[in-house]
This record gives structure tokens, sequence and C-alpha cells, in this order.
């Protein structure tokens, strides 16, 4: 897993908005005001895995070889100091806005990426927006991918 995830990361260099790529480990969630990241941030995520039985392979290691489906959360995060009202200066409102155009840098990225050459293609599922109390604006994008012979 531990290769799926850098390559995940080493692919995200790809969108130059990002100032800071790492797993998620909580950086968003456990530091207060303190939060340890450089904004724009993408925080990447193994949400969860199902795997099933399909075979022996005695040559390979472990020789009990599996399928899965694998889903991955993708977390953008920036500082929004900006607010994107109507009567908001335009320049305001284009920054305040940014967070949307990383994303959809972010999925241009991801959408199709094949993590492994055992992987499947990654294809968004879904995304939520985070409400945050802090000043935050944080928005978690899902990935779903299969993985063959694991």
């Amino acid at each position: 897993m531990e290769t799926i995830l850098t390559n995940i990361q080493q692919e995200l260099t790809k969108v130059p908005a990002l100032k800071y790529i790492d797993e998620n480990w909580g950086q968003l969630t456990f530091y207060g005001s303190n939060i340890p990241v450089q904004w724009p941030c993408c925080l990447i995520g193994m949400q969860s895995a199902q795997f099933s039985d399909i075979g022996m392979d005695r040559s390979a290691k472990p020789v009990n070889r599996q399928e899965g489906n694998l889903t991955f959360e993708i977390t953008i995060a920036k500082q929004k100091l900006t607010n994107t009202s109507l009567k908001a200066p335009n320049l305001q409102k284009i920054q305040a806005f940014e967070i949307w155009e990383i994303v959809e840098k972010v999925h241009e990225t991801l959408q199709g990426f094949k993590p492994l050459p055992n992987c499947g293609k990654m294809v968004r599922t879904g995304f939520n927006s985070v409400r945050r109390d802090d000043g935050v604006q944080e928005i978690r994008v899902i990935y779903t991918a299969g993985i063959h012979d694991c």
C-alpha cells in the first residue's frame, strides 16, 4: 500500500498550485490553529479496501492471491481569507474560489491514473465539502481503483 500512496503523491506533484502533499494522518484535525501544512495542501488517505481470493500462485508472495477494490480520500484544503460575496471585489472572489480550480486540476491529474501496473485506473466516485470553524476550506474527493493479483 505504501507504493500506491507514494505513487499517487508523486502524480500530484503535477499540480503546481499544491504547496504540501502528504499522507493524511490527521494534520487538519489534531492541531487547532497550528496546522502543520503549507497552503494549499493535498492529503491522501487510504479510506478502505475490500479483497477477495482468486487462487494460489506458488511462485508469488503471498502464495494465496487476491483482488480488491480500493477507496482513496483525497483532501484538498486551503485557508480561506476572503469571501465570495456578490459585492466583493473581483480579485477577492478569484482568490476565494481558487480551491475549486485546484480540485479540478487534482481531478484532471488523478482521473484515469494507475497507481501500480496491476491496478485499474482511479475513478472519482464522489466528493463533499467539510464545514469548519477555523477558516480552512476543506474538500474531500473520493476515488476508487481495482487491484488484481496482490
